[in-house]
């Protein structure tokens, strides 16, 4: 029986960083991993954005458990999914925590009240994550295209090229 396979292109630099903006800005959340090892732990993060250097920002407690492994440990590990349109991204890069009002200012949304008592709570972080590298999926084809080949080459036993595309990221 036969595999399917996705071509591999690997991006480097601007090209890596168009493609963490492309599908993390649609998936919007992700699995935010922190004391990267044995002990990590993982939760559920919005993004706000990812700016033009490659940073990812995220809004925080600055006493949540989050920001206290961050002190202790930069390393972070970020899990993107976009299921609609079969769009996956890892980023590994290193985290830190600022309280800075322009930066808290620029990434405040309405959405953010349901966490903090305005854009003024003396609690509120941002935090930045500056990628070094990850990996990539995405499927060429639309999903029902997608599902379609990996259907057949399931039923036939044919190998396909999956409709997708993956590769390394190094910023």
């Amino acid at each position: 029986m036969g595999h399917a396979q996705s071509p591999i292109e690997n991006l480097n630099g601007n090209k890596a960083i168009e493609k963490i903006k492309s599908i993390a800005e649609t998936a919007k959340t992700c699995f935010f991993s922190t004391n990267i090892g044995e002990n990590s732990t993982s939760r559920p993060m919005a993004l706000q954005e990812v700016d033009e250097q490659g940073n990812l920002w995220f809004l925080s407690n600055i006493h949540s458990l989050k920001n206290e492994e961050i002190d202790a440990n930069p390393n972070v590990e970020l899990y993107f999914l976009n299921n609609s349109k079969y769009e996956y991204i890892f980023i590994k890069g290193k985290a830190s925590a600022l309280q800075d009002k322009t930066l808290i200012e620029k990434y405040w949304t309405n959405f953010a009240n349901a966490w903090f008592e305005g854009k003024d709570d003396p609690s509120i972080s941002v935090i930045k994550v500056t990628p070094k590298d990850g990996y990539y999926y995405e499927t060429k084809d639309n999903k029902l295209i997608a599902m379609s080949k990996m259907i057949f080459a399931a039923v036939t036993g044919s190998s396909i090229e999956d409709g997708g595309i993956e590769g390394e990221l190094s910023i």
